[in-house]
């Protein structure tokens, strides 16, 4: 006789937890999910409702591609020796991507040997990956738009000019030229440009040209780096510097001291005050922070994410950071005060103070 209390049949046992039967049976022969019981007349297999936590953390770890071993490891060790386990695997799958991403773009430079190779220009590797890092912060990862996962660029006499957005920040900065190349424009693939700014730090000299699937960083004898170019068009970003409101308040103050008085804010939302020769940071449930500020303009009062005003204040160069704000509802020009180079739009959202 089958069991009659609360037990699940196989069949229930795999929708609830989201395992295929074949999947569950190969579990049980294998000894690390057995079954709570197992008529002897029929040979069905039963599943108590205490295991469906350890079945649904089984199937997740399958899904990020870890071994049974290291599965049975992980569900024997204790926590933090379970965490260090996903933390060691979560790392190993990285480097693969990395390697992967590598192998990729060196198939695709070799067989875009026979192809049209333009030269864009020729930069010094250290301040190119400077650069690049700074403006980096303003992509996403978004699988709908991949384009705003990387990094614009476009080549001309006057410098090379790179720009990203996340539709929240908008950073552009210019590169100075070593020696102009042609007129170009494309969108480099984030995540390649990422896995070659280490070896273009070390480069002192960089010949950077595209094809017509890759920008290609050569370094001469150090070899080359290839990063894919995306064919998705890139958003209008002059128009949205075109369409910024007159500046009504300027204020400069040190960088450090902003970025640790944001640091200290508790939540997900920062709110800045500038008033006469001050700027006061606050958040929910946070205590304010008042910094000395040079403030020219009206009072003003803005709300932002953290995760949009963080990193725009703290990828700026120098030691004091200048913010032009139009209006609580209109994006903030973020720059240096020392280096204009790069700029960066941050959106601010409302907050509880504000009129509606």
């Amino acid at each position: 006789m089958p069991p009659t209390d609360d037990l699940m049949t196989i069949g229930v046992f795999a929708r609830s937890t989201g395992i295929t039967q074949s999947a569950l049976r190969f579990y049980a022969d294998s000894g690390v999910l057995v079954p709570a019981d197992v008529d002897e007349a029929t040979g069905y297999r039963y599943y108590s409702p205490a295991q469906l936590d350890r079945a649904v953390t089984i199937r997740r770890l399958r899904e990020i591609d870890m071994s049974l071993d290291r599965v049975v490891e992980v569900l024997a060790a204790g926590s933090d020796r379970a965490s260090a386990l996903i933390d060691e695997h979560v790392d190993e799958l990285a480097t693969r991507v990395g390697q992967a991403r590598a192998t990729a773009a060196a198939v695709r430079v070799a067989l875009g040997r026979s192809g049209v190779s333009v030269p864009v220009a020729t930069v010094r590797g250290p301040a190119f990956a400077a650069a690049v890092e700074q403006v980096l912060a303003a992509t996403a990862h978004d699988s709908e738009h991949p384009v705003l996962t990387g990094v614009h660029v476009e080549s001309s006499e006057d410098g090379l000019v790179l720009t990203a957005t996340d539709r929240y920040r908008l950073s552009t900065r210019t590169v100075a030229l070593d020696r102009p190349g042609a007129v170009w424009v494309g969108t480099v693939g984030g995540d390649d440009l990422r896995l070659a700014l280490a070896w273009m730090r070390r480069r002192p000299v960089v010949d950077l040209r595209a094809d017509a699937h890759s920008l290609v960083a050569d370094g001469g004898e150090s070899g080359t780096r290839a990063c894919r170019l995306l064919p998705e068009p890139f958003p209008d970003h002059r128009a949205v510097f075109d369409a910024l409101a007159p500046v009504r308040t300027r204020a400069v103050l040190p960088r450090n001291l902003l970025v640790e008085a944001m640091s200290r804010i508790d939540g997900d939302r920062i709110v800045l005050a500038v008033s006469e020769g001050a700027l006061t940071v606050t958040g929910p449930g946070s205590d304010a922070v008042h910094l000395s500020a040079s403030v020219h303009g009206d009072a003003v009062t803005l709300a932002f994410e953290v995760t949009t005003l963080h990193p725009a204040i703290a990828t700026t160069a120098g030691p004091d950071v200048m913010l032009d704000i139009a209006a609580p509802d209109q994006p903030v020009v973020v720059r240096s005060a020392d280096d204009g180079d790069l700029t960066t739009l941050a959106m601010p959202v409302r907050h509880e103070g504000e009129d509606v």
